[in-house]
């Protein structure tokens, strides 16, 4: 049963959350951190500072600057996109508004780095042997879980037929 007396504020204090713990944490890896200096944690994983002007894989990282107002207009877009769904749906779908919530949350921590430094601080590296996954960060995270709801929610939740005709 859906619960409407939510509304938005709980959703949109947990994007805030997110933003607020991925800032923190970039806080920290940036001041402790030398820049691509590994600090081993456990055999495959290190905190490895990076800076990437690109997208997640480093998608556009050796463009010649046109990326950051790009990336900076995409993630205000979503953002934009993300808070009218959560409006709209008031709290009705918790797992929908959960995944919207943690993307919307990782948007806003990317964001925030894109305007004020020019790139996204990364940190957390996961590697085995000679392979290398990607550093990525907190914000990296909460996207990436929030999109597999989304998808999950997709496949799994059933729809009545007057909301299929919505």
């Amino acid at each position: 049963m859906p619960d409407t007396r939510t509304g938005i504020g709980i959703w949109l204090l947990i994007a805030v959350v997110v933003a607020v713990l991925d800032q923190a944490t970039k806080l920290v890896a940036d001041s402790v951190l030398s820049y691509h200096s590994p600090v081993p944690v456990i055999p495959f994983f290190n905190l490895t500072l990076s800076y990437n002007p690109g997208a997640a894989f480093s998608f556009l990282g050796d463009a010649s600057g046109w990326q950051r107002w790009f990336f900076i207009a995409l993630a205000t877009g979503v953002s934009v996109f993300l808070i009218q769904w959560l409006r709209q749906l008031q709290g009705k779908d918790r797992w929908l508004s959960a995944s919207l919530s943690l993307i919307l949350g990782g948007a806003v921590g990317n964001l925030i780095d894109r305007v004020a430094y020019g790139h996204v601080v990364d940190f957390i590296h996961f590697y085995i042997g000679d392979w290398s996954w990607p550093i990525f960060n907190v914000a990296d995270i909460a996207i990436t879980v929030g999109a597999g709801l989304l998808i999950a929610h997709m496949f799994l939740v059933k729809q009545s037929p007057q909301e299929q005709e919505r």
